[in-house]
C-alpha cells in the first residue's frame, strides 16, 4: 500500500510546476504560454493530492495504520521548518516567471543552482565529490532523455511528411461529430500510451495528431494540456509497466503485482479528478486568467 502510494502521489509532479512535461506540451504545440500552464496546473495538482489523501486517510484509520507499533509522530512544525527550503523552490521559479526576471530556461537553471547552494550550505547534504558524481549520472540521464527525444522526433517529421499523422487525425474526427465522445476516446488511448511510454514520447509521437483534433473542435490548449498531463500522470503507475510504481516497488523489496489491487484503487480516485477538471474547465482555467495571462 505505502509503494502503491507514494507512487501515485509521486506521478501528480507532472501538475505542479516546473514540471518538464508541461514545458515539452508548450514547446510542442505553438503559442501556448507556459505560464499559464504552470498556472493551470497549480489546482488540477491540488485536486489529484487531495483525492490521494482521502482514501489513503480512511484505510489507514480502518486498518490501524495510523499509528503502527506505538511510533512517535514526527512534530509538524520541526518537518515543516525542515520542508521550507525545498517548498521555496517552486516560488523562486515561478516569481521569476511571473516577473519576467527569467525565461522557462533559465528558471531551470535557476532551481537547480539554488538545489545545488542548499544541499551544500543549508541541509549540507551534499559535498563537492557528491555534486561531481551527480552531474555524472544528470549527463547520462539528458543523454538518454535527448535520445529518446531525437528518435521521436525523427519519427514525428516522416509521419508529418508521409501525412499519416494527417490521415489519423482526420480518421479520429471521423468517429464522432460529438467533442465530448471523441474527448474520451482521446483519454483512453492517451492513459493506455501512458501506460506504456514516457511523457516526452508520448507527447512527441502523440500531439502531430492530437492538435489537429484539438483546433478542429475549439479545446482550449492549455485545458487540453492539463487533461493530457493528469491522464500521463495516470498512466505513470498504472500496470503493466507503471514506470513509478516499478521503482516504489523495488525500493520496498515487493513483486509489482502485489501493488496491483491498491493501484487500480488509485487510478479511480484519480481518475475521478480529471472528469472534474474535463468537465469543469475553469479549474484549471481560472488562475491563468486571473494572472493574466492568454488562455
Amino acid at each position: 500500500f505505502s509503494a502503491t502510494l507514494i507512487a501515485a502521489s509521486a506521478s501528480t509532479a507532472i501538475l505542479i510546476p516546473p514540471s518538464i512535461a508541461l514545458i515539452l506540451y508548450s514547446i510542442v504545440v505553438p503559442g501556448v504560454d507556459l505560464r499559464a500552464l504552470f498556472a493551470a496546473g497549480l489546482f488540477p495538482g491540488i485536486i489529484a493530492g487531495l483525492v490521494l489523501v482521502l482514501p489513503a486517510w480512511l484505510l489507514a484509520r480502518r486498518l490501524g495504520w495510523e499509528n503502527p507499533e506505538g511510533a512517535e509522530r514526527p512534530p509538524l512544525g520541526e518537518s515543516f521548518r525542515q520542508a521550507l527550503p525545498a517548498l521555496f523552490a517552486p516560488v523562486l521559479i515561478l516569481g521569476g516567471l511571473r516577473s519576467g526576471l527569467f525565461t522557462p530556461t533559465e528558471a531551470a537553471v535557476a532551481g537547480v543552482a539554488y538545489g545545488v547552494l542548499v544541499g551544500l550550505f543549508v541541509t549540507r547534504e551534499l559535498n563537492w565529490r557528491n555534486l561531481w558524481k551527480l552531474c555524472g549520472e544528470a549527463g547520462v540521464i539528458s543523454g538518454v532523455v535527448m535520445l529518446i527525444i531525437a528518435l521521436a522526433g525523427i519519427f514525428a517529421w516522416a509521419g508529418t511528411m508521409l501525412g499519416t499523422f494527417r490521415h489519423l487525425a482526420e480518421w479520429l474526427i471521423s468517429l464522432s461529430d460529438n467533442g465530448t465522445v471523441l474527448l474520451i476516446l482521446v483519454m483512453v488511448a492517451v492513459l493506455l500510451a501512458g501506460m506504456l511510454l514516457d511523457a516526452i514520447s508520448i507527447y512527441l509521437i502523440l500531439m502531430p495528431i492530437l492538435i489537429p483534433v484539438m483546433q478542429h473542435f475549439g479545446w482550449n490548449p492549455v485545458w487540453f494540456g492539463i487533461l493530457l498531463a493528469m491522464n500521463i500522470a495516470i498512466g505513470q503507475f498504472t500496470p503493466p509497466v507503471a514506470i513509478n510504481l516499478m521503482v516504489t516497488a523495488e525500493v520496498a523489496r515487493i513483486r509489482l503485482e502485489q501493488t496491483v489491487g491498491w493501484a487500480l484503487l488509485f487510478v479511480l480516485v484519480m481518475g475521478s479528478a480529471l472528469v472534474l477538471v474535463a468537465i469543469f474547465p475553469e479549474i484549471a482555467l481560472w488562475l491563468p486568467r486571473v494572472l493574466g495571462y492568454a488562455v
